[in-house]
């Protein structure tokens, strides 16, 4: 049986010239804003739809979004919102919580439709053999991560947003001496060059 284990979608609310902004000349600033909500109902349907407990919906700039407050309706998703900080910060703040209270959690961006209810359950699993479970992006990033203990040291001082991401992440875990489990690579949605990777029909 898969443990129960809290899912964290970080998640930026989907207004125009906010959210998904390197997609504007591709889409213009309405049509990026209108993808990034789209990808926000697909991760939180499929956290839920994995059956691994709360959906943590950590909101920036706030959670008083119309589209975080309609999926705060079903049943399994909560609110909360991101911290003060750096994108590390808000990843090790979000940690935080769930690890004192459940002792295990993952976390994944709305950038990566691939990451779907399967794979969702595969990482949890993944965290009954190794301290940490990674599912890297193919822009050099990482599509999710889950930890079964605090592990700051893994969004401290890297250059986020780049393509040295994931790289820099192994270099951490080897030098911290934790166990890892990497699954396979998927797309981030992030550059106009990226859409090829969107599902068939979603910019219809």
């Amino acid at each position: 049986m898969t443990p129960t284990c809290p899912i964290i979608v970080m998640a930026k609310a989907p207004i125009a010239g906010y959210a998904k902004t390197r997609l504007i000349p591709a889409l213009g600033a309405a049509g990026a804003a209108a993808l990034a909500e789209r990808l926000l109902d697909h991760a939180a349907h499929q956290a839920l739809a994995a059956g691994l407990g709360t959906v943590d919906l950590c909101c920036s700039p706030d959670f008083e979004h119309a589209a975080f407050r309609r999926l705060a309706q079903q049943p399994g998703i909560q609110l909360s919102q991101q911290a003060d900080g750096d994108l590390g910060v808000r990843m090790a703040r979000a940690f935080d919580r769930w690890l004192r209270s459940k002792g295990r959690a993952l976390m994944v961006g709305t950038d990566a439709p691939g990451a779907n209810a399967e794979l969702l359950r595969q990482a949890a699993a993944a965290l009954d053999r190794a301290d940490v479970v990674l599912v890297p992006a193919l822009d050099g990033g990482y599509a999710l991560i889950g930890l079964n203990r605090p592990a700051p040291e893994l969004f401290t001082d890297i250059v986020w947003s780049t393509a040295s991401v994931m790289t820099a992440t192994r270099r951490r875990l080897a030098a911290s001496g934790l166990s890892h489990v990497e699954l396979a690579p998927l797309a981030d949605i992030d550059e106009p060059a990226d859409l090829i990777h969107l599902p068939t029909g979603w910019l219809a």
